[in-house]
């Protein structure tokens, strides 16, 4: 399993020592060197089910500073993913990626459904 997250988040590091908790291996990737491009993100969205709006970290500085709130509804699905793969502080985190699940956040619940 993949966990892209960033160093600073408390919600990273809750999920994290979530998962040291139960011994779970997995992958840490620091979303801010190492973010996902467009294909990867075209992939991560299809396998979660989820729409492309709860990629975006929406509480992040740099979501703020560009007016996303505003401009997402109006901007094309394509448009969406490079801005996402463009840098890696606007996609939500933790994003958590195994072999037939991707979770966007840290959610207990939904990380002990899924997190094998």
């Amino acid at each position: 399993m993949k966990v892209y997250c960033y160093d600073r988040c408390s919600t990273c590091r809750k999920a994290l020592s979530w998962l040291d908790g139960r011994g779970i291996d997995y992958l840490k990737i620091d979303i801010k060197t190492e973010h996902p491009d467009v294909e990867t993100l075209r992939a991560y969205v299809k396998t979660s089910g989820l729409p492309l709006k709860r990629f975006f970290n929406t509480s992040g500085g740099v979501y703020r500073e560009m007016g996303l709130g505003q401009r997402l509804k109006d901007m094309p699905e394509e448009e969406q993913l490079a801005l996402l793969a463009s840098d890696g502080m606007l996609v939500k985190r933790p994003l958590a990626v195994g072999d037939d699940f991707v979770l966007v956040g840290f959610r207990e619940e939904e990380w002990a459904a899924k997190v094998p």
